[in-house]
């Protein structure tokens, strides 16, 4: 941490054994810093606390009246979203057309066979911007920066693949996963001869279904993947079930629609005077909650701070604001201070995001006693073996020793968790690189955090 590359930077540490309770090492424990990905720590915690590692989330299917004998649905089916983030391929060991099975499984079941009216998707048990407080624009043109939403289908992200074109001056071929045309593109691209650069630009407006794609592959390159958020979830969501339901045999009258917490504002709907006709459940807050930590899903953990949120309050203005009420009462419960977090949103993605390394090893600790800690703790990266985790610390004493979270944004890097040090003892640690320019000659700050995790798993406790 002394080294001349560090001057500019600040460094937040903090190791404690979790046998006795003793410090070990501390420096600038006290400092609000910025956690990155470490903030999912938080929520993942707050959403085993107070969901449970067995919850299940509903998503239902609402219409006038049941299917009559024919299996006609009279008027539209409407699908009500309540933050289930698992209709996606994740869950599914990559598989996209797996992802909406429960679902369409349970509309079959209930002998639905033609639908006079549209499917509409009502996103509308979220209320509040779609996206995390102090987001920035650009982070909101890639997949991690994916707007959340009651509904949400594949992550809410359309995955590319980028091939050359037939011949040279050729635009490339573009190719979405799954197959969609929910997403119009501006195709500016060229194929040029081997010898060239690849390089290819996209730009897709917040809040929009078009992409713009602009550069060039050369004849020889091999497929490039990418991903884009969509700009309508919910709209997203009902567009891909009635191109599934479809292949079922079900036909609809009308093309899909959306509403969401504005509409229903003007127009309020009573669900209580609708039949619900099918529903599915979400995989369990546990599996969700390892699917967020460990590859580190910025949308599935600020779906899970929404989902704490309208459990709290669901009538709230903002369910997001509802979230961080609950937050903040839980990590008084963790006996935490409540000056040492404030957090904007779930995921640590945005910049204003500060926590304290004390903080986070008072959250760990608190976790490692709780009645949901073996969810909390399966749910980290292992060091070497998965995760985030799986490509660092190979070959080490800290491999399959550390489980931590990892986080980065520009300037940032941290790592907090668990580990046994050299003597046996079991150990909580955070360490927080803050403000550093990485430069060419510089050390990567990544590679000295790890240095500092491997001589924490390396110590013997004093």
């Amino acid at each position: 941490m002394d080294r001349p590359d560090f001057a500019q930077a600040q460094w937040g540490v903090k190791v404690a054994s979790l046998d006795t309770g003793a410090v070990l090492f501390s420096r600038n424990a006290e400092k609000l810093l910025k956690p990155a990905s470490n903030a999912k720590l938080f929520t993942a915690a707050l959403a085993l606390d107070r969901l449970g590692p067995d919850y299940r989330i509903k998503t239902s299917c609402y219409a006038s009246a049941a299917p009559d004998a024919d299996g006609t649905l009279h008027g539209d089916l409407l699908v009500y979203g309540r933050g289930d983030p698992s209709f996606s391929a994740r869950f599914n060991t990559g598989n996209y057309s797996k992802a909406l099975e429960p679902l369409i499984d349970a509309i079959v079941k209930a002998g639905i066979k033609k639908i006079e009216g549209a499917i509409v998707g009502d996103d509308s048990y979220f209320s509040g911007p779609q996206y995390g407080a102090e987001w920035t624009w650009d982070d909101l043109q890639n997949y991690y920066g994916a707007p959340a939403s009651a509904l949400t289908c594949q992550d809410n992200v359309i995955d590319l693949s980028f091939r050359p074109g037939a011949e040279v001056g050729a635009p490339l071929r573009i190719q979405t996963l799954p197959s969609t045309t929910f997403i119009v593109f501006s195709n500016r691209t060229e194929t040029v001869s081997s010898h060239a650069e690849n390089r290819i630009r996209i730009y897709s407006p917040p809040g929009q279904n078009v992409a713009y794609v602009w550069g060039q592959m050369t004849t020889n390159a091999f497929a490039r993947p990418d991903s884009i958020p969509v700009g309508n979830p919910a709209l997203w969501f009902v567009t891909m079930l009635r191109d599934a339901l479809a292949e079922r045999g079900i036909s609809f009258d009308g093309p899909p629609r959306s509403v969401n917490w504005l509409d229903r504002q003007a127009a309020p709907v009573d669900l209580s005077r609708l039949v619900e006709v099918a529903s599915a459940e979400s995989r369990p807050i546990s599996e969700i909650v390892r699917l967020t930590l460990k590859p580190s899903e910025n949308l599935y953990a600020q779906l899970l701070l929404l989902q704490v949120g309208a459990h709290a309050k669901p009538d709230a203005r903002n369910t997001e604001a509802a979230g961080l009420a609950e937050e903040r009462a839980f990590l008084a419960e963790a006996g935490i201070d409540a000056n040492s977090v404030r957090l904007d949103e779930g995921s640590g993605l945005s910049r204003t995001c500060l926590v304290t390394p004390s903080a986070i090893v008072q959250l760990l600790t608190f976790m490692a006693h709780h009645r949901s800690c073996a969810a909390f703790t399966n749910a980290l990266p292992i060091a070497g073996v998965d995760g985030t985790l799986r490509n660092r610390f190979k070959g080490t004493a800290a491999a399959q020793n550390i489980h931590a979270k990892t986080g980065s944004l520009s300037g940032v890097d941290t790592l907090s968790g668990y580990c046994t040090n050299r003597a046996g003892d079991h150990l909580v640690f955070s360490i927080m690189l803050n403000n550093y320019p990485e430069t060419p000659a510089a050390i990567p700050g990544r590679a000295a955090v790890d240095d500092l995790a491997r001589a924490i798993v390396e110590s013997s406790t004093p």
